[in-house]
């Protein structure tokens, strides 16, 4: 089978490529930049940005994929806030594009991966199942739960299997600082002995799950289409964890002793989430099993 994976360069979906390609799958990667993975002969790489229709489609029509996890999009959620437009021309318009790819060019499965907590906004009840209300307060919430009403749509239209995988707070080994997320701006500050910022008092609750934990699942899954009742699903810890905990945690870790700085939070960001993995466990046998911090460990170890 031949897989497309757009973002295939990030840094889930990095870790994604190099499983598919140790179990012997040919890939092809479309993304902006270039990763160097485990094994680069084997992959075939376009540098190709989503919202460009002709060049994506001249991708489609000469590599004939059978199956297309797309992964491409801004991730940032405060990006979003600063360019809203930007973050909807990748992930609505994009996703937008690769679907219609995928219709002209026959690729009837497709895998979404979308966000657990900013599509959900501030929740009305803890944990947060797939039947909660919706009312993102982010442009990066709208933009990506949007795209998922396209999945939806062209899967029902034109007869293609699809799953919508909604992931809690992702981290582990080739995150970068550079997104802004807790784990790798942390761990990075105690390597360089610099002093972090808090943005709020820390007493934020997030739902954190290991990065390898996800794609061990995620190729599992390959092989479910058309097999489930439902195709979105919560792929989470389930446990409620606040930022402070991550932080002593991290400190006990990399043997810092360094305390952060606590600075105004930031509005669009959910205060506290925690995700119902329920009925993924029931309909595709989901069961993380790197705990926190074992995961911390691994992820430091890595910068090293």
């Amino acid at each position: 089978m031949k897989v497309l994976v757009t973002g295939g360069s990030g840094f889930i979906g990095s870790h994604l490529v190099d499983a598919l390609v140790s179990k012997g799958y040919k890939v092809v990667v479309i993304d902006l930049k270039k990763f160097a993975w485990n094994e680069p002969s084997k992959i075939v790489f376009y540098q190709v940005d989503i919202t460009d229709v002709a060049k994506l489609g001249e991708v489609f029509a000469k590599e004939n994929v059978d199956m297309v996890i797309h992964m491409a999009a801004n991730t940032l959620l405060r990006k979003s806030l600063e360019d809203p437009l930007d973050d909807a021309r990748l992930n609505i318009l994009g996703s937008i594009n690769v679907l219609e790819c995928c219709k002209k060019y026959g690729v009837d499965k497709f895998v979404y991966t979308s966000t657990g907590g900013a599509r959900v906004g501030e929740p009305q009840y803890l944990p947060v199942d797939e039947k909660h209300p919706l009312n993102p307060t982010s442009p990066y919430g709208i933009s990506k739960h949007t795209a998922e009403h396209y999945v939806t749509l062209y899967g029902g239209l034109y007869d293609f299997d699809y799953f919508i995988f909604c992931f809690g707070n992702v981290y582990g080994p080739r995150d970068s600082s550079q997104t802004k997320r807790l784990v790798p701006v942390f761990l990075e500050k105690f390597k360089q002995g610099e002093r972090p910022l808090v943005f709020g008092d820390g007493e934020q609750t997030r739902d954190f799950i290991y990065v390898e934990d996800l794609v061990e699942f995620m190729m599992r899954s390959i092989s479910q289409f058309g097999k489930t009742k439902h195709q979105l699903f919560h792929l989470a810890n389930g446990k409620q964890v606040s930022v402070n905990e991550m932080i002593r945690l991290m400190k006990k870790i990399s043997g810092s002793t360094i305390d952060p700085a606590y600075v105004e939070g930031i509005k669009g960001e959910v205060r506290d989430i925690v995700l119902d993995t329920t009925l993924a466990q029931k309909e595709l046998g989901w069961n993380p099993h790197t705990d926190l911090e074992a995961g911390i460990k691994k992820t430091w170890e890595s910068l090293h």
